[in-house]
């Protein structure tokens, strides 16, 4: 089968590889159909590195996917040849004891797809546990069903912030992950998010989502922009999507007492902690690693129309061009959210049109 891998640093081809293994106990084929590329796989494909994980062999890229089963293992149940699914790329030991507690996510064993030595999913097949497997609603598209997984981790941190009906929350940053953090803060019962960002055309777009407030850095701070509207209250929920040094400056004062601040982006270098802020507002500090239990929970918030993905994808390239696509997210372009590769040539034409 062909697949996209990355050779080695600045290097990626589309190319023959194994088929996979047989099927075992438990287990489903499936031909991927849409896969999004993050910012990981651009990092693997720039630097070679994420911090312990480190790229010595060549590695198929993508985690984020959608597809169609086209083989079922032996004692699964509840899925068929032809089934529209998702798939949780992260599968851990389901006999540690960070699964036991329902914290799989941080099981030191899970094997996540497209992080080093473990390969991903831009490929014409993949073997996948029917556990970590989802079915995709009629009314959700398998480019909605490849953004379900940035989306989960949005989620994930709106479920671990307890957000209340009504509450005013901030977002630090305007990536796909901030974006969608305040779209899933939103749908939880945030009345209004303050999204902040450097990037005027990335808020531009998150503006175009009924709820949001953009803050514009180049003008004015997120803490200036929330206290403003808040009458010096602050934020009920703080959510940090940009792992930036800077935002970390401030973040410990954007929130109202009795607040939660909840950690996404993943800082390079230590960030600053002002405990007296923390403390003089009893600030209850949360932090997520990708996600846990919510996969689910967000096909369903895409499938009831309470989150809209569609505006998030900005281009999608067939897979023969899955070059042009990483090289073209390694650019930055300030205009792209999410860009998918479609391993289906209608699937393509189809979003071409």
């Amino acid at each position: 089968m062909k697949a996209v891998v990355l050779e080695e640093i600045n290097q990626i081809t589309v190319r023959e590889v194994e088929d996979p293994e047989e099927l075992g106990i438990g287990e489903l084929l499936i031909a991927p159909r849409m896969v999004g590329i993050c910012g990981s796989d651009v990092h693997y494909y720039r630097h070679g590195r994420i911090g312990d994980f480190v790229l010595k062999a060549p590695m198929i890229l993508g985690h984020e996917a959608s597809g169609v089963i086209i083989g079922v293992g032996a004692g699964v149940t509840g899925f068929s040849v032809g089934d529209r699914v998702a798939m949780e790329p992260g599968v851990p030991n389901l006999n540690s004891k960070a699964s036991r507690i329902g914290m799989y996510n941080v099981d030191p064993d899970v094997r996540f797809w497209a992080t080093p030595p473990v390969d991903g999913c831009l490929a014409e097949k993949v073997m996948h546990p029917a556990e970590f497997t989802y079915h995709l609603p009629p009314q959700v598209g398998f480019e909605e069903g490849a953004l379900l997984e940035p989306l989960a981790v949005g989620v994930h941190a709106a479920t671990k912030a307890q957000i209340h009906p009504g509450d005013i929350a901030a977002v630090a940053g305007c990536g796909t992950v901030g974006m969608l953090t305040a779209a899933a803060a939103l749908a939880g019962g945030a009345s209004k998010v303050f999204v902040s960002d450097v990037s005027s055309t990335k808020l531009e777009i998150a503006a175009g989502i009924p709820g949001i407030v953009p803050v514009d850095l180049k003008s004015q701070s997120l803490e200036e922009a929330v206290m403003h509207e808040t009458s010096g209250w602050g934020a009920n929920v703080v959510f940090e999507a940009s792992g930036s040094l800077e935002s970390y400056k401030t973040l410990w004062r954007i929130g109202a007492p009795g607040n939660c601040t909840v950690l996404i982006g993943m800082p390079v270098d230590s960030v600053p902690l002002d405990v007296v802020a923390v403390q003089s507002r009893e600030t209850r500090i949360e932090s997520v690693f990708r996600y846990a239990n919510v996969y689910q929970r967000a096909i369903d918030l895409v499938a009831s129309g309470k989150i809209n993905l569609k505006p998030f994808i900005s281009k999608i390239f067939p897979f023969s061009d899955a070059v042009d696509a990483f090289e073209r997210v390694a650019e930055g372009r300030p205009e792209d959210v999410k860009v998918q590769i479609a391993m289906n040539q209608d699937l393509a034409l189809a979003a071409s049109k």
